[in-house]
């Protein structure tokens, strides 16, 4: 099965959570083609979330799981060391009060 590229995903997402608007930007633009994503959730109240995709070898199934948690410096900082061991890394910064991040919507979550 063919996958998308990473700047296709990214730009995909980005309009998705346009149609709810919900702000989004794009903080580190990594490889075109096959970079990785990492999505940051900022609540604006100085908490944030920043998520990664995993994958399962096991049953090939792919899912959003939470990397780091707590004060937006604290998550900032555990983003930065990613981006330190992969700087092909995408990441997507998302600012909703209210938590809202469409990961578990379909065609995102898996």
């Amino acid at each position: 099965m063919s996958r998308l590229t990473a700047e296709f995903w990214v730009h995909a997402y980005l309009a998705r959570l346009r149609l709810h608007d919900i702000p989004a930007f794009v903080t580190a633009h990594g490889d075109d083609t096959s970079g990785a994503v990492l999505v940051k959730l900022n609540t604006l109240d100085g908490q944030a979330r920043a998520y990664h995709r995993t994958f399962d070898p096991m049953t090939g199934a792919r899912k959003w799981d939470l990397l780091a948690e707590g004060g937006e410096t604290d998550v900032d900082a555990s983003i930065a060391k990613q981006r330190g061991f992969d700087p092909d890394l995408w990441v997507v910064e998302i600012e909703d009060r209210t938590g809202r991040h469409l990961l578990d919507a379909p065609g995102l979550s898996g």
